[in-house]
């Protein structure tokens, strides 16, 4: 039972509570919230991230900042459907539940503008950010228990039945539990300059420091009714003794006898996990901004990040999985991301805006070469407004389509990627000359993904998952100047 863990690998994934790619986090300020097209930004402090080349376009010299704090809070509900659940409270079907929550996520955005130079950098969370708890395990965890112990048991129970046993059957129960969480830590540095009064150009990098950990048993794993079962057969067997049925008799000593060897052999079922992994890498991020009267066009690439990440497991604790010995190390690589954007002022008051996002997973390695099983990467589309009623206050609106390219063979309990719908919506006030603050909703509609398989987590019997998951996150940002 000790591959029971193995799904686990790629745990980090599902952490994610944020919009983006499998492993990027793209809303690094309140602004994204409330207006997720934000690809050609040029004149607020939020272009740091979405459009550092249309930094150029800033107003005025000296220093501007963004400090942003979002909080998100996610579900993931997995409705598997295998045979052998029945032997665990009498329904093939169970539904597993695992929650995020990530209330403090801050980020910070900086630059400095002299003539035609910006300077810029900033810190974010720029992957993960959320802890995921399972608290009755997940449907990998419990079919190869399930699946390895209902062969044993039906034939016992089909024992049981010749004996004419009409009591409850022999089933199983477990203890099971799963947590991780997933940090990303993003410091970013780089420099605009300003070519002309149409083009600008920006380049830079960002260091990014991954954080994960992973906390996890399955323990007393027990075969129910044993007791009952076994003296039926033990008082069978001695009765068909007694009248010279020999080889009936032993059939059900024999049959007693293999329950009290399912039993120790379930009982012995402990495995523990504790670890935690670790690594960083560097990457360049290129950016070109077109402007020409009302119309500006943000283009960004973010190289990809190659990173490793070590184990530090604590005292043997690693499920009895390679993946997770102490000092191994795992790829966990960043995908490149190329994003487009354009706004319009369709009047000086209201600006429509409109982007493209792709996250190249495909080229990313990762654990267990989960990226074979993607066509591409995932794609988003976006599309927003902007309305500054006065000088006080504005109110902004967006919107964005995903689309993953994950294949059925990428999805699993712990590391699934669904089609879905955003909206972000909000507004910000100027309290002074000086100090914006700015508010935001943003959530998100999945689609769900039914898998269906022949061969049930490797086991030589049909299954069915459903994938489902919800998102909501609200944020609250202070931008100032001097």
């Amino acid at each position: 039972m000790k591959k029971i863990l193995f799904s686990i690998a790629t745990f980090s994934i599902a952490c994610s509570a944020f919009a983006g790619g499998l492993l990027t986090n793209t809303n690094q300020s309140v602004h994204f919230l409330r207006n997720p097209a934000q690809g050609a930004s040029s004149m607020e402090i939020n272009a740091v991230y979405a459009n550092p080349a249309g930094l150029a376009k800033l107003a005025d010299d000296g220093f501007q900042f963004s400090l942003n704090n979002q909080s998100a809070f996610q579900t993931r509900t997995i409705t598997s459907t295998f045979a052998p659940f029945v032997l665990n409270g009498g329904n093939e079907t169970k539904v597993f539940e695992g929650s995020t929550e990530a209330p403090f996520v801050p980020s910070l955005l900086a630059a400095y503008k002299t003539g035609d130079w910006v300077f810029s950098g900033g810190f974010a969370i720029v992957g993960g950010g959320g802890k995921i708890v399972f608290d009755k395990g997940l449907p990998s965890f419990e079919a190869l228990v399930a699946g390895q112990l209902s062969g044993s048991i039906n034939m016992l129970n089909g024992a049981a039945a010749q004996a004419e046993y009409t009591g409850t059957p022999l089933g199983y129960s477990l203890n099971m539990r799963m947590e991780g969480s997933s940090i990303i830590y993003g410091v970013q540095l780089g420099a605009t300059y300003k070519i002309n009064d149409m083009f600008s150009a920006y380049i830079g990098g960002r260091a990014s420091f991954v954080n994960n950990g992973y906390e996890g048993h399955l323990n007393n794993v027990t075969i129910t009714n044993a007791e009952a079962v076994r003296t039926h057969l033990t008082n069978t067997a001695a009765y068909l003794a007694s009248i010279g049925q020999t080889e009936q008799a032993t059939a059900l000593q024999t049959a007693a006898a293999g329950v009290t060897q399912l039993e120790a052999g379930a009982l012995a079922t402990n495995l523990v996990l504790d670890t935690k992994q670790s690594g960083w890498g560097i990457a360049p991020t290129l950016g070109v901004n077109f402007n020409y009267e009302k119309l500006n066009i943000g283009v960004k690439y973010d190289f990809m990040t190659k990173i490793d990440v070590k184990n530090d497991t604590k005292d043997g604790k690693d499920a009895g999985m390679p993946d997770f010995k102490d000092g191994a190390k795992t790829p966990y690589d960043i995908p490149a991301l190329f994003t487009v954007g354009a706004q319009y002022d369709i009047i000086p008051s209201v600006t429509i805006s409109c982007g493209y996002h792709h996250f190249f997973d495909s080229n990313a390695k990762m654990a267990n070469d989960k990226q074979k099983y993607i066509n591409g990467g995932i794609n988003e589309y976006l599309l927003g407004a902007e309305w500054r009623i006065n000088k006080m206050f504005l109110i902004s609106a967006g919107g964005q389509i995903t689309r993953t390219g994950v294949t059925d063979a990428y999805q699993a309990d712990l590391n699934y990627s669904l089609n879905n719908n955003s909206l972000g919506f909000g507004g910000a006030v100027n309290v002074s000359e000086k100090i914006r603050i700015n508010l935001a909703y943003f959530f998100t509609i999945y689609e769900d993904w039914t898998k269906k398989s022949a061969n049930y987590n490797g086991l030589p019997l049909a299954g069915t998952d459903v994938f489902s998951r919800t998102n909501n996150s609200f944020g609250i940002g202070v931008d100032f100047r001097f």
